[in-house]
């Protein structure tokens, strides 16, 4: 998926200090990706791409295939990052993933969609600007384990994952299942982690009402300067995949989500070249190939993940975008896939 969105980062000031505390020499992980000592004397901004090299080089200099697991449980709240630091006092373990979800792409272009089911919720991630690059193994690892890490300290107690997905090889199958606790399905399509409903609703312990009621206007005023630098068709985009799942979203709920009334949001828009409804359609059309792509989803989740009321009506859909049904286009992409390796 394409994004708008300024490809830039600065590494977050909380990996130095893991890196530090894992006792993996800085300066040796910047010689090995070719980065710029700017990068760690002046804090200079970085690529996706660069960054996902600073990662792989964490993974080589440090010679331990579960280094992301070491280095995000080597760490505490007092070097977290402000969106993290609200998190952990969050009223329950899911106001918290929805506020890692909401404010995460201030640390970096990174997605992180939560899909909601019956008996548990889905969290993924992605980097818009990463292309057909695979994210490094010790970049999904330290996500995933801040996931549960932040549920765990935030509850006071060993959560277990439903599930794991992790789209690539087995190292460190033993360490992770240790900590994770549950079976972990390696070379899967997706980065995915699932969580109970039950453990989700659990409040918790670090709950702060009052540090809250500061916290959060102040990154909602960083996420207002930080969406400015973006297109509003990709701010719109946005909000229509985590709306998605809700059923067809409408003008009206996402002006208001944008702060916008929604003559403003389509007058905005027609200046951008584009309109709501094709928005709807461009951002459905998108989700349904990274949905489709992922075999663990049935059909008529698909259908349910993109708001359609029944299966029927997806079909049709799907038809006039790829001229073939969600079936065939799964098994020509499985094919393809399969033959790529």
């Amino acid at each position: 998926m394409s994004s708008t969105a300024p490809d830039k980062l600065k590494v977050p000031s909380t990996l130095w200090e893991g890196l530090k505390r894992a006792s993996v020499d800085r300066a040796e992980v910047i010689r090995c990706a070719n980065l710029p000592l700017s990068v760690l004397k002046d804090d200079a901004p970085i690529t996706t791409a660069q960054f996902f090299a600073l990662w792989r080089a964490i993974e080589k200099v440090s010679q331990d295939p579960a280094i992301g697991l070491r280095i995000a449980t080597g760490l505490d709240g007092a070097v977290m990052p402000l969106p993290f630091v609200a998190a952990q006092h969050a009223r329950t373990f899911r106001d918290a993933l929805n506020r890692v979800a909401r404010f995460k792409r201030l640390c970096a272009p990174e997605e992180v969609t939560v899909q909601d089911f019956a008996n548990h919720s889905a969290l993924s991630i992605s980097w818009p600007h990463g292309g057909s690059d695979r994210v490094p193994r010790a970049l999904v690892d330290a996500t995933m384990v801040s996931f549960v890490e932040l549920g765990r300290r935030g509850t006071g107690e060993r959560l277990i994952p439903l599930s794991l997905e992790l789209a690539r090889s087995a190292e460190a199958r033993l360490a992770l299942e240790k900590y994770f606790g549950c079976d972990i399905k390696f070379d899967a399509t997706v980065d995915r982690i699932a969580l109970r409903r039950e453990d989700l609703d659990k409040l918790f312990a670090t709950y702060n009402k009052d540090l809250l009621d500061v916290l959060a206007p102040e990154l909602d005023r960083r996420l207002e300067h930080h969406d400015a630098s973006e297109s509003l068709t990709e701010q719109t985009k946005w909000v229509l995949r985590r709306r998605l799942t809700a059923g067809r979203p409408d003008i009206r709920s996402v002006a208001a989500e944008l702060a916008m009334s929604e003559r403003s949001l389509q007058r905005r828009l027609t200046d951008e070249g584009v309109s709501f409804q094709a928005l709807v359609t461009q951002t459905r059309h998108q989700m349904a190939l990274r949905h489709l792509a992922d075999n663990s989803l049935t059909l008529i989740e698909v259908a349910y993940l993109l708001g359609y009321e029944d299966q029927n009506s997806f079909f049709r859909a799907f038809r006039q975008w790829e001229a073939q049904t969600p079936s065939d286009w799964r098994a020509a992409h499985a094919a393809a896939c399969h033959a790529g390796n």
